[in-house]
């Protein structure tokens, strides 16, 4: 099929756009505490398992079936298998999961630009180390704060869309991405020469299998699947702007590779620091925002520096995840038709309402939260709800459907001539691939996981 978009110039525009996308808050924030909470190196090891045997294989079957069908999610499914244009629902689940995404990660990138604001002006470094976890949550509910911040974050993610895939996505993304990795390596090399630095090492790469339950699997098959932006739509619209001549199983690499190298660097940053400062490293999702304050401070006046360039950093790497995560919304309605800058700021302007719902409906044990948190359906508040499900069930539901299609719908012959760019490449492995990871193990994984993060206590 004809692939009439504007795509991406070159194969290191499509690694640094992709890697863009999988490399954000899910590296940064999200991994290390899961890493804290599920035995260090125990997790560390199942994620390497899940990102190298399923998220890699899910990642180029997006890829694939975004180049061979030219369009965004929706008509993707039914433009690849004509008989059953019922499959679009696959798509249309990975847009609702977008969305709900994306309005979490607002509220988070809104957070991490406020705390980045406050480690510019000195504000952080001014609390003490046992008030962090009362400034953040007075910033994390106040009525106006985090909105605030969040509606910065999206203007910023909404101009480098409006900008295209080639002058906005591709250029922004090759400037941000080497910049990041510079970030990281700065204050990697930073906490590894604080005192106490190697019990953050020995606890990163040792690993405790107590701690590894079903309900922790299940969270770091999310966050791998999370991680690499798979099962949620957005790889099959960057798949879309692949160029012809680009070898995917390279692509596919070198974003796992650059995906997983972060989020190891994020937790060689992270977890020396934290126990050089005599903190705890299951600190849960708190680890970044109450924790890490704390270990900043300790360091005396260059924390100032490190905290900007830490929450610096967070910041990019949400913005990048978000650029990919609004894009494939407004390819979505691009495709029913609609102009792309119209659909950019539509879908900006529902995602704020719901972002802003969401903001509003957090809340600490033990304090007072949002003017929406009084709303629990089910013992959980609505930012609850939509992490759990963002973050565990959602693009694992949506990634089954997608390999399942692949394997078992989509012909054989279109994948074996989209993988070899139409017989020009030798693609010795495919039996491998298609017959053995993409029919068996990836559906089978999925499924397991699903079933048993279900039914764990």
């Amino acid at each position: 099929m004809a692939n009439n978009k504007t795509g991406f110039t070159s194969s290191f525009g499509v690694v640094m756009a992709a890697a863009g996308s999988a490399v954000g808050l899910g590296n940064i924030w999200r991994f290390p505490y899961i890493c804290g909470q599920y035995g260090g190196a125990a997790c560390l090891f199942v994620y390497l398992l899940f990102v190298f045997l399923i998220g890699m294989v899910l990642l180029m079957t997006e890829f694939v079936i975004g180049r061979r069908s030219g369009f965004a999610a929706e008509k993707a499914f039914p433009a690849l298998y004509p008989k059953r244009p019922s499959w679009k629902i696959v798509g249309l689940f990975g847009m609702f999961t977008c969305f709900l995404i994306l309005s979490i990660y607002l509220v988070i990138s809104g957070w991490t630009v406020g705390y980045f604001w406050d480690s510019v002006t000195g504000k952080l470094a001014s609390i003490e180390d046992g008030a962090f976890d009362e400034y953040f949550v007075q910033f994390s509910t106040s009525v106006w704060k985090p909105v605030v911040f969040l509606v910065i974050f999206l203007v910023l993610t909404l101009i480098v869309v409006l900008g295209g895939v080639q002058k906005g996505i591709e250029q922004v993304s090759k400037l941000l991405m080497p910049f990041l990795l510079v970030l990281v390596i700065v204050l990697c090399v930073r906490a590894l020469t604080l005192p106490g630095a190697s019990k953050g090492i020995e606890y990163l790469f040792n690993p405790d299998f107590s701690k590894l339950t079903w309900e922790g699997i299940l969270a770091i098959l999310g966050q791998a699947l999370f991680s690499l932006s798979v099962g949620m739509g957005a790889m099959i619209v960057y798949g879309s702007y692949i160029p012809r001549d680009n070898n995917i199983l390279k692509n596919a690499a070198w974003i796992t590779v650059c995906d997983v190298l972060i989020a190891v660097l994020a937790g060689v940053a992270i977890f020396p620091a934290v126990f050089a400062a005599g903190q705890s490293p299951a600190g849960g999702p708190s680890l970044v925002y109450e924790v890490l304050p704390i270990v900043f401070n300790s360091m005396g006046t260059i924390g100032i520096v490190f905290a900007a360039v830490f929450f610096l950093l967070l910041s990019l790497a949400a913005l990048t995840s978000a650029i990919s995560l609004l894009e494939t919304l407004t390819a979505w309605l691009h495709d029913r038709g609609m102009k792309r800058s119209v659909a950019a700021v539509l879908i900006s302007a529902i995602e704020l309402v719901l972002a802003v719902v969401v903001a509003y409906a957090y809340k600490r044990e033990g304090f007072d939260g949002g003017i929406l948190s009084g709303f629990t359906p089910g013992g959980r508040d609505l930012f609850d709800w939509v992490d759990k499900l963002t973050g565990s069930y959602l693009p694992p539901i949506g990634a089954l459907f997608t390999v399942i299609f692949f394997g078992w719908v989509m012909k054989k012959e279109d994948i074996y001539d989209e993988l070899s760019n139409h017989g020009v490449l030798k693609i010795s492995w495919f039996k491998v691939f298609y017959h053995f990871l993409v029919r068996f193990v990836a559906p089978v994984a999925l499924l397991i996981s699903l079933v048993a993060g279900i039914f764990a206590k």
